[in-house]
Formats: C-alpha cells, structure tokens, sequence
C-alpha cells in the first residue's frame, strides 16, 4: 500500500509525504497541516456535467481509492478524526466521498516525547502519550514499537509480521511516563473551561469582549486552514469550454461571503465572523455532540496566525472578565 508520512519540508517544518526509498521520518512534533487532508482535501470534484448541445451527460470524477497508510499522526490529529467523522459518518446522509476515503485509509500513530509550549491536547482530555488510531507507535530505546488498535491496524501488522520481532514494553511505559509528566507542566494544560459550558450561551454571544478581542483580526483565514477540526467547505462550478465542473473546497467561517446567500450575508463584521468561529468550537459544536469540545489542542493557531490571537486568548479573556466580575460583586 502506499505509505505517507511527516517528511521535512525545504522551509523546515514537516509536510506528509508520499514513502519512496531514501525518504526519511521528519523530527518536527508536527507537521504544517494535519493529517485531515487525507480524509477531506483541500479541493476534491463531486460531479462533472458534460454538454451537446442540449444534451447533458453526467459524470462522477471520482477516481477509485485503494489502501493507503499514514504514519507518524500526532494524537491530536487523531481525536481530530472523530470530530469529522461525527459530522461526515454518523450524520444523515453520510458524506460518501468521506467516508470512502476514511474506509481505505489505515491511521498509525506516533505517540510525542517532546510536546511543545503551544500544544494542550491534555486539556481536551487526550493522551499525547496513547494515542489513538488504527495502530499506535512509539519510539523508544532505539526501536520502533506498535501494537494494534483496530481490526484495520490487525491487518496491517499482520502484513508486516515478518519485520516484527516480540519486545518488553518497559521502554515505552518509561516514555509515556515522562510525556505526561511534561505535557502535564505545560502552560496552556489547566486552563478554565466552564465558562463555555452551554449554559450562559447567550451572555457569552453578546459579551462585548467579542469586539476588543476581534480589533486586530484580519480575517485571512490561516486558523481555520491549519486547524484539524475545520470542517466547512464551499461548492463551486467551473466551466472548461466543454462542460460544468461541480468541486468543492475548503472555506473558512473568517471570510465575508462565507454563507453568503442571495438576500445577505448573516454576518456582516469581522467581530461576528471572528465569535462564530470561536462559539462554535467551545459552545455551538459541544451542545449538538455531547459537550466535546472542537478543539484538539493542537496549538496550530497559536503557531501560525500573523496577530498571535487564537482560541487560548480567548478563553483566558473571558475567564479574566469572569474574575473581575466576581470580584467587583464580592
């Protein structure tokens, strides 16, 4: 089966690539974008309409996926899965180009030795030293050891036995030991999630702090690109001289003419692109799925976005406003 996984790029960082022979695992704690594209690309076609004339003739571009393997996912990216997967497999339709990419793809994952200041998967309640995925590895003690999750990850060690070799784990239980304990000491690992707890929805949609916070943004988008979770998408059709092409790509809820309709734009000002999309990962996503949070803790926006906002300033804003009221009302 092919096989992808985190390969430094020429900038540095880490992108997921096609294995060839010489190509070598990247160090990076993570790659630039998650491993999601693999699941839902960044542009993918859904129908063609060819025309004679007043003859249409439709087609479906979809080529055939076979098996493929990803290496080295993070556990963030990991938890991520099962955010999509709940909007795209176990929802009414199911998404059916998704979900066809999401049966041949087999997931390993890596679990971290060295997470970053930006990272706060532990927040979310996600092991950055188990992770999740059909098989799950670890390289410890200068072996690579992996053991399986699932039946896809069954079948994939059972492809490769013949490499495999039995070894105590102790190595590894020493490891996750010492992942946790770092990821545990993080800055961001603690923060004060009950503000956003469903309850107190509409005081936090009108909070005037929405305005402050949203004064520097400027809507390029690049948090929601980054981001695991991030699941909108815009549908377009491109004429090629011959024909209509229908695709689909990724669209982010920070762009003016996100869901932009004939009669309007529902949200007109970046201060309310900016709160939708920090609502909908702490409070929107939450309330429809059992209070699980949109968010990973990957700290790919705190990484990337040109300003330095993102979703820990966020709460910390709204848990400082909380602190002051209470004291002013004490």
């Amino acid at each position: 089966m092919p096989l992808y996984l985190p390969v430094d790029n020429p900038s540095g960082k880490a992108d997921f690539q096609k294995w060839t022979k010489g190509v070598r695992l990247s160090s990076a704690l993570k790659t630039v974008r998650s491993a999601k594209d693999f699941f839902f690309p960044k542009a993918e076609g859904l129908v063609n309409f060819k025309m004679d004339g007043k003859k249409i003739e439709i087609e479906d571009p979809r080529a055939d996926v076979g098996d493929f393997v990803i290496f080295g996912v993070r556990a963030c990216d990991a938890a991520s899965f099962d955010i999509l997967d709940a909007v795209y497999l176990n929802m009414d339709p199911v998404d059916s180009y998704y979900k066809n990419r999401r049966d041949h793809g087999t997931v390993v994952t890596l679990a971290c030795t060295e997470p970053a200041k930006t990272c706060f998967c532990s927040l979310y309640g996600i092991d950055a030293a188990e992770p999740k995925g059909d098989a799950a590895a670890w390289i410890a003690d200068g072996a690579l050891y992996i053991k399986a999750n699932t039946e896809k990850g069954e079948r994939l060690l059972a492809s490769v036995r013949q490499l495999l070799s039995e070894r105590p784990d102790g190595a590894v239980s020493a490891q996750q030991a010492e992942t946790r304990a770092k990821a545990e000491a993080l800055p961001f690992s603690h923060i004060d999630l009950s503000k956003f707890n469903g309850k107190d929805m509409l005081a936090l949609f009108n909070s005037p702090l929405w305005k402050k916070l949203s004064e520097s943004c400027v809507g390029c988008g690049t948090c929601t690109y980054v981001c695991p979770t991030c699941m909108c998408f815009d549908i377009r059709d491109f004429d090629d001289g011959s024909g209509v092409k229908r695709f689909r790509c990724w669209d982010s809820c920070m762009y003016s003419d996100f869901t932009k309709m004939a009669a309007a734009n529902p949200r007109l000002t970046q201060t309310e692109r900016f709160r939708q999309r920090f609502m909908h990962k702490l409070v929107y996503y939450p309330m429809a799925h059992d209070g699980v949070k949109s968010c990973v803790g990957c700290g790919r926006c705190l990484e990337s976005c040109p300003i330095h906002m993102n979703i820990v300033k966020v709460i910390k804003a709204f848990n400082e406003q909380a602190e002051t009221q209470d004291g002013g009302n004490a």
